[in-house]
């Protein structure tokens, strides 16, 4: 019984939050701010479909230790992870800007490009898919398959990589520090489980964690109302939990076909590349929506570069809803407190490290 009130009180809240029944002018702030049960029937149903970030994202396959999540950010960062040393893991996943490189797709170590846009690599360790038709099952696995794709990074084979590296003196330490228990610690296997120890520190909580943990002023009263719509308007069918979303696979676009909404020419046919199978056309991975606000451009061809547009195209191509401008501004207010701050110390590379001059 107290479930179905709390539902019909949240229910009318979700109707009237703007009415002035339900919001008061802070003087001090200059904007109205929610009545007491207001936030707290908004806060309420938050908790329930969203979760805070956690510290770190755990593997039982993959214990992290100081020394492992060292030699993963040095592999991320170095260049001589491809064939010709013109990219790295940062070259397309950049962390001095979100994780991404902010082009439509990205240049391999040829220079040739591929076919879909690079996702951020922030929070990423949380989604239970990667890749955007879902072929990896976590980071560690995502970590190994750029490495060798003739596009990306264009090394041959995994022991071609192997003999790469093994001259270099300080790989040779510091895998040895990272698995110290293996006689021969310098394997195409542990390269993946130490890239993907570093993924897993690349948490980055914003002012919407401190809101769930109950801080309700980490969020503006434009926020909380976007919070409102991005629950009333049904965008939480795919974008809940931890990291609002990245964790389903779903056909894009549900209403129409999806070119027809990012006018692109390429009518990528989505996991059905990977599968083969005719259910899986035109279905893609949900995006994590975690830093979305600096994440740009959007979808599986970088297409859209105004996060307003793709909230808009979302709305009718998945929901078959004709957002009004409101909604996409309140909306897109709310994702942007979802952008946190990646964690100093990813940045912090050593020397000796071979770098691609491009990457900043």
């Amino acid at each position: 019984m107290n479930r179905v009130i709390l539902f019909v009180a949240v229910a009318v809240f979700l109707q009237s939050c703007s009415n002035s029944n339900n919001a008061k002018v802070d003087e001090t702030k200059n904007e109205p701010q929610l009545s007491a049960d207001a936030e707290r029937f908004l806060l309420q149903d938050a908790q329930e479909i969203f979760k805070p970030l956690p510290e770190l994202a755990t593997c039982e396959t993959n214990t992290l230790t100081e020394e492992k999540i060292f030699l993963g950010k040095v592999l991320y960062y170095d260049a001589r992870l491809s064939k010709t040393g013109n990219n790295s893991c940062n070259s397309c996943h950049n962390l001095n800007t979100f994780g991404v490189d902010r082009l439509n797709t990205s240049p391999g170590d040829a220079g040739k490009n591929g076919d879909r846009n690079s996702p951020s690599t922030l929070n990423a360790a949380f989604h239970t898919i990667q890749f955007w038709d879902g072929r990896a099952k976590d980071v560690e696995e995502q970590a190994g398959k750029p490495i060798l794709n003739p596009v990306e990074m264009g090394i041959p084979s995994k022991d071609y990589l192997i003999a790469k590296l093994k001259p270099i003196s300080e790989f040779k330490e510091l895998f040895a520090k990272a698995f110290p228990d293996e006689k021969e610690p310098l394997t195409y296997t542990n390269i993946e489980k130490a890239i993907g120890a570093f993924e897993r520190t690349l948490v980055t909580p914003s002012p919407f964690d401190e809101y769930l943990n109950g801080k309700t002023e980490a969020l503006t009263f434009e926020q909380k109302a976007g919070l409102r719509e991005f629950i009333k308007v049904g965008c939480t069918q795919c974008h809940s939990g931890v990291t609002l979303g990245g964790n389903s696979l779903q056909k894009f676009a549900v209403y129409g076909n999806h070119w027809e909404y990012t006018k692109a020419t390429n009518r990528d046919a989505g996991r059905m590349q990977e599968t083969k199978a005719k259910e899986d056309e035109f279905v893609f991975k949900t995006c994590g929506l975690r830093n979305v606000a600096e994440t740009y451009p959007y979808l599986h061809d970088g297409s859209i570069s105004d996060l307003k547009e793709v909230v808009r195209i979302m709305g009718k191509a998945q929901l078959n809803k004709d957002l009004s401008e409101k909604q996409v501004q309140s909306i897109t207010a709310f994702l942007g407190a979802l952008t946190g701050k990646v964690p100093e110390s990813a940045k912090d590379v050593p020397s000796w490290v071979v770098q691609v001059k491009s990457v900043q």
